[in-house]
């Protein structure tokens, strides 16, 4: 029997395992042109927590009783696809089975001798194009200038800051925890870290932080973290808005400050993107990436969960800010 996890239920606020289904399924049967694959690697991603409401967005809701599905890295164990052959791994969007069948169409050939799979599914796979494209595209940095990363022990954020130390910025990171401050500033070079859950006045911290003030905001996490950067921003500062996990699981629109005001008088460029939006140049990022990643530039941190069961769990562990780095599930 071939394990599924489905969506069970449409969370309201917070999403429970409740919401989750475990399905047993019949092994999938391989037709012409097929290829059979064996999942290895699970991403498990805060956008997803979207995609569990009926909401229009970017891309459609999941459907109630069918599979989940995210990045996965999986190998080809049978095959029927001159294209690929057995041993092959790949990395696409696909669901969170134990096996399914692929026409091989939008899957990509990943190489486990250039560097671990989980790394496909972080630094060199969504995380890592989302990072390098929303900073280079939208932030434009400058050496000199000094950038503010919120969710910046996460997965997109820790590499955030460290393409943004390798173009010269001043680097300063946004946490959760005593730890992950540590860590941020002795694994990944950030100039100066803040610690959100044991600061009162954040407007204050990262003034203090950022003395010539902010040129760049990554903001991984909206609400009023953002709100206390937005009020150091500098003139002609871009804001790169990635993500808000602060809000994703509100049941009512959430309110705050407004940003009209500051955009004006700082003349202030705040953007919102998908990586998607860079699909034609994925290629030249992954090669940019890879060649940091090669040179010892930027450096990988992952928490790897292991077993399918555990997937759900691992989802939900994304919103108490249990991992460090990229969460994946290693089956």
């Amino acid at each position: 029997m071939n394990n599924t996890i489905t969506l069970n239920s449409r969370p309201v606020g917070k999403p429970q395992l409740s919401d989750f289904k475990f399905v047993e399924e019949e092994m999938p049967l391989l037709k012409d042109g097929e290829i059979l694959l064996k999942t290895k690697f699970v991403s498990v991603d805060p956008y997803l927590r979207g995609r569990m409401s009926d909401a229009k967005s970017y891309v459609p809701p999941f459907e109630l009783q069918k599979a989940m599905n995210s990045g996965v890295v999986a190998e080809v164990v049978e095959s029927q696809n001159d294209q690929y052959k057995v041993g092959d791994f790949v990395t696409g969007s696909l669901d969170w089975k134990e096996f399914q069948t692929s026409s091989g169409k939008n899957l990509l050939k990943v190489d486990n001798s250039a560097a671990p799979l989980s790394n496909y599914l972080g630094v060199l796979g969504m995380t890592g194009l989302t990072a390098y494209f929303g900073l280079t595209e939208i932030g434009k940095p400058q050496k000199g200038e000094t950038i503010v990363v919120s969710g910046a022990a996460g997965a997109v954020g820790s590499v955030v800051g460290q393409i943004a130390k390798i173009f010269g910025c001043r680097v300063v990171g946004i946490a959760g925890s005593k730890e992950k401050v540590e860590m941020l500033k002795t694994k990944f070079g950030f100039d100066a870290a803040i610690n959100y859950n044991t600061t009162e006045n954040m407007t204050k911290a990262i003034s203090e932080a950022c003395p010539d003030g902010v040129d760049i905001y990554f903001d991984n996490v909206g609400g009023t973290i953002s709100d206390s950067v937005h009020a150091n921003i500098n003139r002609l500062g871009r804001i790169v808005v990635c993500g808000a996990i602060s809000a994703y699981n509100d049941t009512s629109i959430p309110q705050g400050p407004r940003v009209e005001h500051f955009l004006i008088r700082k003349s202030a460029l705040m953007q919102g993107f998908i990586v998607g939006n860079y699909a034609e140049q994925f290629p030249d990022g992954m090669k940019q990436l890879s060649q940091w990643l090669s040179e010892g530039k930027l450096i990988s941190t992952e928490t790897i969960v292991e077993g399918f069961k555990n997937i759900p769990q691992a989802f939900l562990d994304l919103f108490e800010g249990k991992n460090k780095g990229k969460m994946i599930v290693k089956i």
